[in-house]
C-alpha cells in the first residue's frame, strides 16, 4: 500500500523497487513525527521537537564512502581522495539492499538542492526511518505540494540503516557503506543511522555536477547586509570551525549555514535548513540557534535530556561531542526568503588552529587565498568523524576534502577566477586556540571573533594599521577597537615565546609539506608562498 502525494508515473515500482511494505510519499512534518514516535524511533521533546539517537554512528564515516568507477567519470574523479568501487560490486550491493528491503515500510521525500532554479537538482530520498525523512525535509528544499504531481527525480538516495554490507561481496571496508554511482544516479547508504550522511551525499553530488557548469561549489555558510544582497559574505570552514555560529549574525541576513554555489549570477544556498552543533550551545551567545532546540519538528540528535523535565543538557557529551539540531531555515528570524545573494564581497576562511599559532584574523592576498583554500588547515573537532575524540590538526583541501569528488585545483581555480572577476577581499579567521596549543591554551573568545568579523564586513578593518606576519606573510591588524591588542599577536599570548616560535615553525613546515601535492597545479605566485 502507498499513501501520500507523488507523481503517479514516478512511484518506487516505476524505478524497479518492488515487494515493499507500506510506502509513505512526501509526508509533512507532523505526519513524519507521528510515525517516528509510533515506530519507536525517538521521543517528542519540549516544544514538539524530535529527540533521536543515532546509535554507534554519531558522526560521518568517511572511510566507508565510495565512488563507483565507471567510464563516464573515470577521468574526472579525484581518485586519490575517493575510494573506488567496481560497478559489479555496486550492482551486488544494490541487489542485496533491495532484497533486504522486501516487506519493509519506507518513507519517500521528493526534494531538491539549489535555491537557483537554473542549477536545481531534483533528489528522491528513500529511507526506512521516518525521522531521516523529517531530517531531509529540513535539510533540502521542499517543492510546493502541487509540484510533487510532476516531480521527476534525477538522483535517488536509498538509506537503509538496518542493512549490513558484506565487505568481500560488496567491495567495501566494513558493514557500513556509502556508495555513489554517478552513472546510474543512485546513492546507497547502509549500516549507519547518522543522518549527516544523507545531506553530505547531496553535497558531493552538487560538488561534482556544478563545476562542469562553471559554478563554484562551496562548503561554506553565507549572509548579506540587510536590504543589500550585493554585500554578501561567505564563510568557508570544516565542521566545528564556526560556519553556522558566525553566519547567524542578527545584524545580517542569513543565506545558509553550510553549502552554497557561486554562479555568474551570484551566491545561492543548496539547502533549505541548518544542521547546527549544540554542544555547549549558549542561550546568551547564540539565542537564535538555541531557540530552535525547542521548536516544533526540529530534529535534536544525540543530546542527553532529563527524563522528568525533558530539559536538554547542552554540556553533556556522554553520547558524543557531535550533538546536533536540524531545523528549517525559516526558524532563524533573519533568514533570507530567497536564499540568494550577490557575488561575495568578503570571503572568510575559518580555521580552528589546535597549535595556537594563527592570529584571530588576517587579510590575504589573492595568491595567499588560493594557498590557504587548497591547504584547508584546521583541526578535526571531536565527534564529527568516527574515532576523533580530541581536536586533531588536519589539512582538508577546499575546506571540505571528504565531499570533493573532483581534484582540488578544479575548485581552487574556479574560486581564484571569481575572486579576480568580482574583487572579493579574503580573510583568514582562527576560531581555534590562543595562548598555547590545545590542552594548554584557551579557545578563541567568540565575542572578539564577532567584533573582528564585523569590522571586516563593514569595511572599517580596511583602514586599520597592519603588520606582516613573520611566519605566513599575511597581514594582521595591530589595533582593533574593543579587542585586546595582545590577542592580535598570538606570540604575546604565550607565556613561553620560544615555545611559540618552535610551534610556529613546526606548523609552517606542515603547510609546506602538505602543499607539495598541489605545486604542479598552481601559478608561480602561489608557489612563492610555499617557498617563503
Amino acid at each position: 500500500m502507498s499513501t501520500g502525494r507523488v507523481n503517479p508515473a514516478q512511484r518506487l515500482e516505476d524505478q524497479g523497487i518492488t515487494g515493499l511494505g507500506d510506502v509513505y510519499y512526501n509526508l509533512i512534518e507532523p505526519q513524519l513525527m507521528e510515525h517516528a514516535v509510533k515506530r519507536g524511533e525517538g521521543h517528542v521533546g519540549k516544544g514538539g521537537t524530535m529527540l533521536v539517537s543515532t546509535g554507534s554512528h554519531t558522526g560521518r564515516s568517511p572511510n566507508d564512502k565510495f565512488v563507483v568507477r565507471t567510464p563516464e567519470v573515470e577521468d574526472t574523479i579525484w581518485w586519490d581522495n575517493n575510494k573506488p568501487m567496481d560497478p559489479e560490486a555496486f550492482d551486488r550491493l544494490y541487489a542485496d539492499m533491495l532484497a533486504h528491503m522486501q516487506g519493509k515500510d519506507l518513507f519517500v521525500e521528493d526534494l531538491y538542492g539549489g535555491a537557483d532554479p537554473a542549477y536545481q537538482l531534483d533528489v528522491r530520498m528513500v529511507t526506512e526511518l521516518a525521522w531521516h525523512a523529517l531530517f531531509m525535509r529540513h535539510m533540502l528544499r521542499r517543492p510546493a505540494r502541487d509540484e510533487l504531481d510532476s516531480f521527476v527525480p534525477e538522483y535517488t538516495i536509498i538509506n537503509v540503516p538496518s542493512f549490513k554490507a558484506d565487505p568481500k561481496k560488496h567491495g567495501c571496508r566494513t558493514e557500513t557503506v556509502i556508495a555513489l554511482n554517478f552513472s546510474k544516479k543512485i546513492i546507497l547508504i547502509g549500516g549507519t543511522e547518522y543522518a549527516g550522511e544523507n545531506k553530505k551525499s547531496v553535497f558531493t553530488l552538487l560538488n561534482y555536477i556544478l563545476p562542469g557548469k562553471g559554478v563554484m561549489a562551496m562548503h561554506c555558510s553565507a549572509n548579506h547586509a540587510p536590504n543589500n544582497p550585493v554585500d554578501t559574505a561567505v564563510f568557508f570552514g570544516l565542521s566545528g570551525t564556526g560556519k553556522t555560529t558566525l553566519s547567524a549574525d542578527p545584524n545580517r541576513v542569513l543565506i545558509g549555514d553550510d553549502e552554497h554555489g557561486w554562479s555568474d549570477q551570484g551566491t545561492f544556498n543548496f539547502e533549505g535548513g541548518c544542521y547546527a552543533k549544540t554542544i555547549n550551545l549558549s542561550k546568551h551567545a547564540e539565542p537564535e540557534i538555541y531557540g530552535t532546540t525547542s521548536m516544533f519538528s526540529s530534529v535534536v540528535e544525540n543530546m542527553v535530556w532529563d527524563e522528568d523535565s525533558m530539559d536538554l543538557d547542552f554540556d553533556d557529551d556522554s553520547l558524543t561531542p557531535n550533538t546536533r539540531v536540524a531545523y528549517p531555515l525559516h526558524y532563524i528570524s533573519n533568514a533570507s526568503e530567497s536564499s540568494l545573494g550577490g557575488h561575495p564581497k568578503n570571503i572568510i576562511m575559518l580555521t580552528a588552529d589546535a597549535f595556537g599559532v594563527m592570529p584571530p584574523i588576517a587579510r590575504l592576498s589573492p595568491a595567499q587565498a588560493m594557498y590557504h583554500f587548497l591547504s584547508g588547515f584546521t583541526a578535526k573537532v571531536a565527534g564529527t568523524e568516527r574515532g576523533v575524540v580530541h581536536p586533531e590538526p588536519s589539512f582538508s583541501t577546499c575546506f571540505g576534502a571528504p565531499f570533493m569528488p573532483r581534484r582540488p585545483e578544479v575548485y581552487g581555480n574556479l574560486l581564484r577566477e571569481k575572486i579576480a572577476k568580482h574583487g572579493a577581499t579574503c580573510w583568514l579567521v582562527n576560531t581555534g586556540w590562543t595562548g598555547g596549543p590545545y590542552g594548554e591554551g584557551n579557545r578563541m573568545p567568540i565575542k572578539e571573533t564577532r567584533i573582528l568579523l564585523s569590522a571586516a564586513l563593514d569595511g572599517s578593518l580596511h583602514d586599520a594599521e597592519f603588520r606582516t606576519d613573520e611566519n605566513f606573510g599575511f597581514e594582521v591588524p595591530l589595533h582593533v577597537h574593543d579587542v585586546p591588542e595582545v590577542l592580535l599577536d598570538p606570540r604575546r599570548t604565550w607565556n613561553d615565546h620560544k615555545a611559540y616560535d618552535a610551534q610556529a615553525q613546526k606548523l609552517v613546515g606542515m603547510f609546506a609539506e602538505n602543499f607539495k601535492a598541489y605545486e604542479a597545479y598552481v601559478d608561480d605566485d602561489v608557489k612563492a608562498i610555499m617557498l617563503g
